[in-house]
C-alpha cells in the first residue's frame, strides 16, 4: 500500500506573499511564548555529552536573568536552570502523561521559534516535552572533534532510548524539523522494529532529498547569499574553534574559506563523519529512500514552496509506506507555517501535529 497525500492549505496571511517572507518571518519575527525549560546533561558512550531541555507540567523556574547570573553556562541556552533531583522525581510521577521529543534543525535549539511553538502548545495541553540538542547546539561546545549531521541514526536512537528510559510508561511521540526531521525519518525507516514503541512521529520541512536540497541551497542566488550565510555564521566559528583543540583533525583553512554549505560539508561534515565528500554525504544520508520502510504512524509535512526543498523532489504517495501521511500544502515556507492576522502566530503547525497524533489524519 502507498501513503496518503493531503494537499489541504496552510492559511498563510496575505501579508506574507511568498516562500522567502513566510520562511524568514516565521524564523525571526513571529511572536512566540517561551515555556520554562530545565536542562539535563547526558554523557554519550563515546565520551561526549548531549543536552536535553525539558518542559514539564508543575516544574517552574525563577526569572531567567536571575538564574543565568548564577549559572553562566546557561546564558546561550534556552534553559533557565539545571534539572534537580526533585525535578526528576516530579517528572517520574508524570509517566502516564503523553510525551513528545523534538529534534531541531541545522543550528537550531530550544531557542528556535518552531521549537518554542511546538513545546508551548503541547506542554499547555498536559504533555511532557523534551528538546534533544545535537552536539554543539545547546550553547556549549561538545567535547569531541565530531559534531552532528543529517543522517546520524545512532544518535537519534541514543536520544530516543534516553528519554524513554526516563518515562518508560509514557505514550511517546517524536517530531523532527528540517535536519532533525531527516535524521528521525531515516532512523524510522532503517529500524522500523526498534521504533515500534513510538505512538507516532512527524517530520516537518524535511530536506528529504539531500542532494536536491543541498544543491538548491548552494546554487540559487537568494539561498546562497541569505540562508547559506546565515548557517555558516555559526557553523564556521564552532568548527574553527574545534580545529584549535584538535590539531591535525580538521582543515581549519578550508572551513574558514567555505562560501556555501557544500564547501563546508566538503571541508568538515563529510570527512569528519566518514563520507568522501558533500555529495557522498548527502546521497547516503537522505531520508527519502527510507520512507517506504517506515512502520510508525508518521506525518511528513512539506510546503510545496519550501525554499530549501525543490517541489519536484518531494515524494509522491508511491514512495512512502501506508503508515505515512504526506501533507504538502502549497504555502508555508521552510518551518514557517505562519497564520493569523498581523503580527501572526505559529500555532498552525503544532495544531496540525496534535490533530495527526490524535488520530484525525
Amino acid at each position: 500500500m502507498t501513503a496518503l497525500l493531503d494537499t489541504s492549505p496552510c492559511p498563510v496571511p496575505w501579508w506574507l506573499p511568498d516562500r522567502q517572507s513566510q520562511t524568514l518571518y516565521g524564523a525571526l519575527f513571529a511572536p512566540t511564548r517561551r515555556p520554562w525549560f530545565v536542562r539535563e546533561r547526558v554523557d554519550t558512550p563515546d565520551g561526549d555529552f548531549l543536552d536535553f531541555d525539558w518542559a514539564i507540567q508543575g516544574v517552574a523556574a525563577a526569572p531567567p536573568g536571575e538564574i543565568r547570573l548564577e549559572d553562566p553556562t546557561l546564558v546561550a541556552s534556552g534553559a533557565t536552570r539545571w534539572m534537580t533531583q526533585s525535578d526528576q522525581a516530579h517528572r517520574a510521577s508524570l509517566d502516564a502523561a503523553p510525551a513528545l521529543i523534538l529534534f531541531h534543525g541545522l543550528e537550531g535549539s530550544s531557542r528556535s521559534r518552531y521549537a518554542l511553538s511546538i513545546a508551548q502548545h503541547f506542554r499547555s495541553r498536559g504533555w511532557t516535552v523534551v528538546i534533544a540538542h545535537f552536539r554543539g547546539c545547546s550553547g556549549a561546545p561538545n567535547r569531541l572533534a565530531r559534531a552532528y549531521y543529517s543522517g546520524d541514526s545512532d544518535e537519534v536512537r541514543f536520544m530516543l532510548d534516553t528519554v524513554r528510559a526516563r518515562l518508560p510508561a509514557a505514550r511517546w511521540h517524536a517530531v523532527g524539523v528540517s535536519l532533525g526531521g531527516n535524521a528521525l525519518l531515516k532512523y524510522l525507516g532503517e529500524h522500523p522494529a526498534s521504533a515500534a514503541w513510538l505512538a507516532g512521529a512527524a517530520g516537518i520541512s524535511v530536506p528529504l532529498d539531500l542532494v536536491a536540497a543541498g544543491l538548491h541551497l548552494c546554487t540559487d542566488p537568494f539561498n546562497r547569499h541569505v540562508y547559506s550565510r546565515y548557517f555558516l555564521k555559526t557553523l564556521k566559528p564552532k568548527v574553527i574553534e574545534k580545529a584549535t583543540r584538535f590539531p591535525g583533525a580538521i582543515d581549519g583553512f578550508r572551513v574558514a574559506n567555505a562560501q556555501d554549505l557544500r564547501d563546508f560539508d566538503d571541508a568538515y561534515t563529510a570527512p569528519m563523519h566518514g563520507f568522501r565528500d558533500a555529495l557522498d554525504y548527502w546521497t547516503h544520508c537522505a531520508s527519502k529512500p527510507w520512507l517506504a520502510h517506515i512502520a510508525t504512524p508518521t506525518l511528513v509535512l512539506n510546503a510545496r514552496n519550501d525554499p530549501f526543498m525543490p517541489e519536484p523532489a518531494l515524494p509522491g504517495p508511491d514512495q512512502a509506506s501506508s503508515h505515512v501521511l504526506l501533507h504538502q500544502p502549497a504555502q508555508g515556507g521552510h518551518a514557517g507555517f505562519v497564520a493569523g492576522p498581523f503580527p501572526g502566530h505559529l500555532g498552525w503547525m503544532p495544531s496540525r501535529l496534535e490533530r495527526f497524533f490524535s488520530g484525525l489524519g
